[in-house]
């Protein structure tokens, strides 16, 4: 996969069944033996939005980080990054991990399509571009 999911998307594939954040999960984590490459700074946010989501008891969240780090390629982040920046702390991520796209449902980066070469779509998006058949081949010229 050439993707890198945002914290986001990981909180709410794991209370949001259903949702686009759970499909996209399920799309990028369900190949067996294709681990993809997430950070340690997604992973980090990941476990401390999961510890604030109302219903999830510190057993739910350890449990539930277990399992998404299981099926993942944790590489760290060794760039520092402000805390609370999502927008350099993905890009950090994304380029620690060697990608060059984000995929994410926050608020905040809403509005931006690419930072420092590193482009971010939303969940509803990409699943769009993932579900969309390619255009058709141009026709033949005639000779």
């Amino acid at each position: 996969m050439d993707i890198l999911l945002g914290p986001d998307v990981f909180v709410n594939a794991s209370v949001a069944a259903g949702s686009p954040p759970e499909h996209i999960a399920r799309r990028v984590l369900g190949k067996p033996g294709d681990k993809p490459k997430t950070t340690n700074w997604v992973m980090g946010w990941t476990r401390a939005l999961l510890s604030k989501t109302p219903g999830f008891k510190h057993e739910a969240v350890e449990a539930q980080m277990k399992t998404i780090e299981g099926l993942l390629d944790v590489v760290e982040v060794k760039e520092k990054t402000p805390e609370g920046d999502w927008v350099k702390g993905l890009v950090a991520s994304a380029k620690a991990a060697g990608l060059k796209r984000v995929v994410t449902d926050h608020p905040d980066l809403a509005d931006k399509t690419e930072v420092d070469g590193v482009a971010f779509l939303s969940s509803e998006a990409w699943l769009v571009e993932q579900t969309t058949p390619p255009p058709p081949p141009p026709p033949k010229k005639k000779a």
